[in-house]
């Protein structure tokens, strides 16, 4: 071997070392040393995008320049986030962080349960922020006791009524405090031209093609129905579908149908065109407090002389007051794949990309943006946004990819807004919670969201008049012969094993 070939081989030798010590390849670069929390970090995020377009590049440049990150983000739209997440579950296409909001979907469950992602438990109290999260929030986050990831930080219920308050003036009536006055309410701003244009072209509910999310779910809360399931001092659980509540609100809401007082396309409605519905003037209440800035900004230039009131505290009567937790304050997770995030030390890494996301000042970015430019304080200390267009196109979608929405208060400078925020404060006080969420059951991981479009189907066709009582109890006994017995029987098993 001549002495040229003994060189080139002790300086390849050297480079190979250099390399792997270096991190050569994009594996290698982004696991950091542990001891290296703050080194630059390379990470991809498949998140959720809850708006019409991505944002721009402005506050992306930003937060990485805060959290010494580059990011990649790849944008699932909200309503396509169930194909696309459980197709990119199933193929293993997935990215460094993976925002789960579907935390009931079987899919989703199944995955987690699999050991697909890190459990990450043990590592939050390392980091300031993460350490705060308060233990029920990580218990209800969590899966038999394994955080797969960390949870988004919500208050416990947003949900309730927005009413059009300039038509309840006109028609001189109140702000309804009871079901009996909502349904007088909704038949007023269907038949006694609330508008005054002279044309019967109003509905009073507006509403969309999901059950969770439209006006279903917040009225059965009204109506006292079980959020998700009745758990009875024996331990038994009972579906909330089989419930006499439950009933209850499929006679409410047929009746509004019946009567041209909910919006009869409701079954084929996405979000979006229920809320272009309300800023048209087409309907008059709309399911979803924190939904208030959203609507104002659309009916802006469309209902000029639109005010809106937010109401939280609807009883049936008996004046006591209810309304469904979803996820008990958990909005879902930033979980992490082990096939894309190998090491502890690239884990720790990441919790700490998270953990500086829930500063205030990453929290004002991805909330306000950049002070001056899109937003500002009054001279009462009141947050308002200084130009909404420029915000919608900067901030508004970052918004909801906000680790933590519970870090810090702000007053906002629209007393409608700010009238919705004190109101989902308050909810905390009457929240109902769904106690299967820090449970599991095999059998709902792997047929619970095939199994819910039974009921989904058998309460829309009770509501359109297309079947009777019976009807629907059929739906339920065959939603429990096709797993949902042995789904209570798995939770009740679980519940059980808690209570010791």
């Amino acid at each position: 071997m001549n002495k040229r070939w003994v060189t080139l081989m002790a300086i390849a030798t050297m480079a190979t070392t250099m390399l792997s010590a270096c991190g050569g390849d994009k594996e290698e670069k982004k696991n950091a040393a542990p001891e290296d929390l703050n080194s630059k970090l390379e990470v991809s995020w498949l998140n959720i995008l809850h708006t019409a377009s991505p944002p721009t590049d402005t506050i992306k440049s930003l937060l990485e320049e805060y959290t010494n990150s580059k990011i990649t983000f790849n944008w699932v739209p909200d309503a396509s986030k169930e194909e696309r997440i459980t197709t990119a579950l199933a193929s293993g296409e997935l990215a460094d962080i993976v925002t789960l909001t579907m935390m009931t979907n079987s899919s989703v469950r199944s995955s987690l349960k699999s050991g697909l992602f890190w459990d990450v438990g043990p590592y939050l109290s390392e980091f300031s922020n993460l350490a705060k999260i308060a233990p029920e929030l990580k218990e209800a986050a969590s899966i038999e006791g394994v955080l797969y990831g960390v949870p988004f930080q919500k208050n416990l219920a947003r949900s309730g009524l927005i009413f059009r308050k300039d038509w309840l003036d006109k028609l001189g009536l109140p702000v309804p405090k009871t079901l009996d006055e909502v349904y007088e309410v909704a038949r007023a701003f269907t038949e006694d031209d609330p508008d005054g244009n002279g044309v019967k072209d109003t509905t009073g509910f507006g509403d969309r093609s999901e059950l969770k999310y439209s006006s279903f779910k917040t009225l059965s809360s009204y109506f006292g129905t079980p959020n998700g399931w009745k758990v009875e001092d024996s331990g038994k659980f009972i579906p909330e579908f089989d419930t006499q509540e439950y009933i209850d609100t499929m006679n409410f809401s047929r009746k509004l149908y019946e009567n041209g007082y909910l919006a009869q396309d409701f079954a084929v409605t996405a979000k979006t065109d229920q809320q272009q519905q309300f800023a048209q003037g087409k309907t008059g209440i709309y399911t979803g407090m924190v939904d208030i800035s959203s609507l104002r900004t659309l009916a802006q230039d469309l209902q000029p002389g639109m005010e809106l009131v937010p109401v939280n505290k609807i009883s049936n009567g008996d004046g006591q007051y209810h309304i469904w937790s979803e996820g008990s304050g958990i909005g879902g997770l930033m979980a992490f794949p082990k096939s894309e995030v190998k090491t502890e030390a690239e884990l720790k890494r990441l919790l700490k990309f998270v953990n500086d996301l829930i500063d205030e000042k990453a929290f004002m970015l991805m909330t306000g943006g950049i002070e001056g430019t899109h937003y500002e304080y009054d001279e009462n200390g009141a947050f308002k946004i200084l130009n909404t267009e420029l915000w919608q196109a900067d901030v508004q979608p970052f918004s909801s990819s906000r680790p933590s929405e519970i870090a810090y208060t702000l007053k906002d400078a629209n007393p409608e807004k700010q009238l919705a925020n004190e109101l989902i404060r308050e909810n905390d006080k009457f929240a109902v919670l769904d106690p299967t969420v820090p449970l599991d059951s095999a059998t709902n991981n792997e047929q619970g969201t095939e199994l819910q479009k039974i009921i989904t189907d058998a309460t829309f066709k009770y509501i359109m008049g297309q079947s009777d009582e019976a009807a629907f109890k059929k739906a339920v006994q065959t939603w429990k012969d096709s797993g949902g017995t042995k789904i209570t029987e798995e939770y009740e098993a679980a519940y059980k094993l808690t209570q010791k």
